[in-house]
């Protein structure tokens, strides 16, 4: 589907919205209420969403992948390990209905730092250089698959940010 590629940017910021609504739909069945959104207006560290719920903060890198992807890792910024209970939401997506169908996660429980990317491979640039050369990203780690925990459900996902 050219549409997916030609209009990335667009597709990336729906999946987010998704993401988002869902969060806030929880909070609000939940009889909760309590969840808050904030929006970094710079992103250096990683950091593409912060929710708040029962004083725990997230710092979320997301990523997404469309159902039956052949995507085996990821790359996260290790600034994002500085930030209160820090932690990767992959996205997991029909690309037909964009229902968001399971999740991975990547974080400590809530409440504590992440860890977990002092000894992993540091990611390089995509593009070569002049002399055919892929350039080391200091701050950036390269996350396999593995080193992810799945949840299929939203449910289970708030469960694991918000609560011990």
């Amino acid at each position: 589907m050219s549409k997916h590629f030609e209009h990335s940017s667009f597709r990336e910021k729906l999946i987010e919205h998704l993401f988002i609504s869902e969060m806030l739909k929880l909070s609000w069945l939940k009889d909760d209420c309590q969840l808050e959104v904030m929006k970094p207006e710079v992103d250096n560290a990683g950091c593409d969403v912060v929710l708040e719920n029962s004083n725990v903060i997230r710092h979320i890198q997301l990523k997404t992948s469309k159902l039956g992807g052949t995507t085996s890792s990821q790359k996260v910024n290790i600034r994002l390990a500085s930030k209160p209970s820090g932690c990767v939401i992959w996205i997991v997506f029909d690309e037909h209905t964009l229902e968001l169908c399971y999740f991975y996660f990547f974080g400590a429980e809530a409440g504590k730092p992440l860890t977990g990317l002092e000894n992993v491979k540091v990611a390089k640039h995509t593009k070569a250089n002049a002399d055919g050369i892929k350039a080391k990203r200091p701050n950036i780690r390269t996350i396999n698959k593995g080193q992810f925990i799945r949840y299929e459900s939203v449910e289970a996902l708030f469960n694991v940010l918000f609560y011990k």
